[in-house]
């Protein structure tokens, strides 16, 4: 597997832990939206049963779905999305890469290679003749926004021949660099698949990097994306070219500066902030010029009433082109709520008969709530810093508040990490401008632990314990304890280069990477949360070592030693169930705790002196 690669910018660890610190960007070792989608769904109950298919057998993946249409296909391991590819064809990909249908990765999956990802046909009626001219067609791309695969890694096609119950290879591609989409057409002409019952499948075969020195930085790998899947009679080798006009990109903010931001910062601020167009990306894909008519809606999703619509009007379009399109929007949002609105962008495209409409209509929805935003929501990769030097290394984002208000919590998407290596500490911190730079920090809020929030986009909220007045620009981040690779999540479609910095060595250094990162302040009224956190936020820390712990746990109570009452430990799982308590020593024994994160305080005659967290390993 070769690490991710981004254009003109040296993000990866090959090596040994002698490497210099230094900013990386990796795979995914787990994908939250499947994750969230797996847990939501009825496992108990089968897919539904459906008759075989007739022809045409046609998917462009437009669905907004993650997993696959389950009327066409049988198993959901692939990742529906539009996020992994690049330049695709259509709005919508199947992502194959090293992670199972519940988001995590596969549980063979291993340094040598390993069969990953499948995507199955239903049974389709292919009893016709060769004068039928029976074609198989799509498009693939390896790598796209995320790891490309090494030539010993591969995507295989294969054909079910119904008669002899078995699967043939077809058509396969060795691993390669990052390339454009191909396009692929196969006849189907061997009499053994020109039956009823005949499938088709794609498997790709993966490997984990063999370095195993930080497990932190191993994550997905083996990207590959297809497209325009179509299975038809009456066609020939030539016929690749779809007969198709199509949204390709998604649809981003409306907003001059953020992705999502405040609803009370933004109704002082509106004239200002709000942006002059819409922006849209279609693509004609057929050999012809083609004519579109692109119309759009507004709708307040609170009111659920259509609150703007306008058309940009019809355009000709050259074959075999893409096409960026400003749409100007004059509108601004508007709602009677006071601490939230959400809006429904809604664009599609007028065209010909003939023409597919799946992927003629795209939505995008505008939030405001009490946080800023640069992220869509989906890590694509996972950055941080890492190798010799990197423990006190500091991460910082900057935002900026239009108006006087006060920081409340920062949120954080932390990518889970192969065995749990990044579960660690770190301190949490704000630092005012200096002249485009991180000044001295404001803020610090010591021994957070890494933990993934259990939202559809694994965002965890870091109450703050004392807030923190913002205006005009400011910084959030972290500074790291130890020299383990955090694995923050890493958004690589919204560019928003410029606002992030890292520190090493004594001096902040301006990030390459491009993206952004899923760090997102909260500001506004206090923020009600009913979990552990607050107890976290409101107390001082307990200083406890070795962290993560196999066996047993010291501790320096400090002060507490003062008090006459014998104080007392005790444990909480994640979910704030106690799980030990015992009198206090200076040492005692974990062994008998499973594997996870604990929350670990020290009472005095009932009262909550101080605490802090640990993670409890093999």
């Amino acid at each position: 597997m070769n690490r991710l690669i981004l254009p003109n910018i040296i993000l990866f660890v090959f090596c040994l832990a002698t490497v210099e610190a230094q900013e990386v960007v990796i795979g995914l070792q787990s994908n939250p939206l499947i994750r969230s989608a797996w847990e939501k769904s009825d496992k108990r109950k089968s897919l539904k049963v459906y008759d075989t298919l007739n022809l045409p057998f046609f998917d462009d993946f437009s669905k907004p779905t993650v997993y696959p249409d389950q009327s066409k296909w049988l198993d959901n391991f692939v990742f529906i999305n539009n996020t992994y590819s690049n330049q695709q064809k259509t709005a919508g990909v199947a992502t194959f890469d090293a992670l199972d249908n519940t988001g995590r990765l596969y549980e063979t999956a291993s340094s040598y290679q390993f069969m990953a990802d499948h995507l199955t046909s239903r049974p389709i009626k292919l009893n016709y003749s060769l004068a039928d001219n029976i074609y198989f067609s799509f498009f693939y791309e390896p790598g796209g926004l995320s790891d490309e695969p090494e030539p010993q890694d591969s995507l295989t096609l294969q054909f079910y021949a119904p008669g002899e119950n078995k699967w043939y290879s077809i058509w396969r591609a060795a691993g390669s660099p990052v390339q454009p989409f191909r396009a692929v057409i196969i006849p189907v002409n061997n009499p053994r698949f020109l039956q009823s019952g005949f499938q088709f499948r794609f498997i790709n075969y993966a490997s984990l990097s063999a370095f195993t020195g930080d497990p932190s930085m191993i994550g997905n790998c083996d990207i590959w994306n297809i497209d325009y899947v179509l299975l038809d009679k009456n066609r020939n080798g030539a016929d690749t070219i779809p007969h198709d006009v199509a949204f390709t990109l998604p649809v981003r903010s409306a907003l001059k500066t953020y992705e999502a931001m405040p609803w009370r910062q933004f109704r002082q601020v509106f004239l200002s902030e709000m942006g002059p167009w819409v922006q849209i990306h279609y693509r004609n894909n057929d050999k012809i010029i083609r004519n579109v008519t692109r119309n759009f809606e507004i709708t307040d999703i609170y009111k659920n009433a259509l609150v703007h619509s306008f058309s940009a009007g019809a355009t000709n379009i050259k074959p075999d082109t893409s096409i960026d399109y400003n749409a100007s929007l004059i509108y601004t949002f508007n709602s009677d709520f006071t601490d939230s609105a959400l809006f429904r962008i809604k664009s599609y495209l007028i065209t010909d008969i003939f023409d597919p409409k799946q992927n003629d209509t795209i939505v995008y929805y505008q939030k405001f709530g009490n946080s800023f935003a640069f992220d869509d929501g989906t890590a694509e990769s996972g950055y941080g810093i890492n190798g010799l030097g990197s423990r006190n290394a500091m991460v910082a984002y900057r935002f900026k508040s239009f108006v006087l208000d006060t920081l409340r919590a920062i949120q954080i998407c932390f990518n889970d990490s192969y065995q749990n290596a990044n579960l660690r500490s770190f301190d949490l911190m704000v630092w005012p401008d200096n002249n485009g730079i991180p000044g001295d920090a404001v803020y610090t809020q010591e021994n957070m632990m890494v933990q993934q929030g259990n939202g559809i986009n694994g965002f965890y909220t870091y109450v703050l314990a004392n807030p923190v007045p913002v205006y005009g620009n400011f910084y959030v981040g972290w500074k790291q304890i130890s020299e383990t690779f955090l694995n923050a999540g890493f958004d690589m479609n919204t560019m928003n280069n410029g606002k992030q910095f890292y520190w090493l060595n004594g001096n902040w250094n301006l990030s390459q990477a491009k993206g952004s990162l899923m760090i997102r302040p909260v500001v506004g009224a206090p923020v009600k949360t009913t979990s552990i956190q607050d107890l976290i936020a409101k107390n001082s820390t307990l200083k406890i070592w070795p962290n993560p712990a196999k066996d047993k746990i010291n501790i320096d109570p400090g002060e507490a030693l003062q008090f006459t009452s014998q104080p007392t430990i005790r444990i909480l799982d994640i979910r704030g169930s106690e799980v030990m308590k015992t009198s206090f020593s200076e040492q005692f024994d974990v062994s008998s705790l499973p594997d996870g994160i604990y929350f670990i305080i020290l009472n005095i005659n009932g009262k909550l002196i101080k605490q802090s967290r640990f993670v409890k390993i093999k």
